[in-house]
């Protein structure tokens, strides 16, 4: 399998290669009670580490509103990415990970273990994290929180192994290296 070409005809590979959306889960912020940091401060960070921005939506933290929102990124607007925010903690509101179970063909746990881990040598809080990562189609999708620190702390945990991941999910018949430090 090859992965989609952008719009400039670039495949795979390095990040300026693959498409992202950001999805932003807020009821306050849908009603206009609450900003959106966390999803421009993604954007901001992920276009200036070279992704290719294609979608955004903020929406309800109600899964048929999370579910529509993610599909439409992948299937109309072709991100290879998704990052959702918002939607991932404990309130009887956070119904992300529930919507996952409507969108993952398959799971990727090890990226929420790694957030979590790395985020938990920040605060205790970071236990009541539910955030997930899968995979739909070709499509790696990952939840980060909602505060623009927690979502910036946690991505940055796990952005580095994206455009490997991205590869091996579009078909990269690649060998996996192992990264030592040196």
């Amino acid at each position: 399998m090859q992965s989609n070409p952008d719009q400039s005809g670039q495949t795979g590979g390095p990040p300026g290669g693959y498409r992202f959306a950001v999805i932003t889960m807020s009821d306050k912020g849908v009603r206009g009670e609450r900003q959106d940091t966390s999803g421009p401060a993604l954007r901001e960070l992920f276009e200036a580490a070279g992704y290719r921005f294609c979608h955004y939506a903020l929406v309800a933290d109600a899964i048929p509103a999370i579910v529509a929102a993610v599909t439409t990124a992948i299937d109309r607007d072709r991100a290879d990415l998704v990052l959702t925010t918002g939607g991932t903690g404990v309130s009887p509101s956070d119904v992300t990970p529930e919507a996952m179970d409507q969108l993952f063909d398959r799971e990727i746990p090890g990226i929420a273990e790694a957030m979590r881990a790395a985020s938990l040598a920040i605060t205790p809080q970071a236990v009541l994290s539910r955030g997930r990562a899968g995979i739909r189609g070709q499509s790696l999708i990952v939840n980060l929180p909602g505060s623009r620190k927690a979502a910036l702390e946690n991505v940055a945990a796990v952005m580095a192994a994206f455009p490997h991941a991205l590869d091996k999910i579009k078909g990269s018949p690649a060998d996996c290296a192992t990264l030592s430090k040196q």
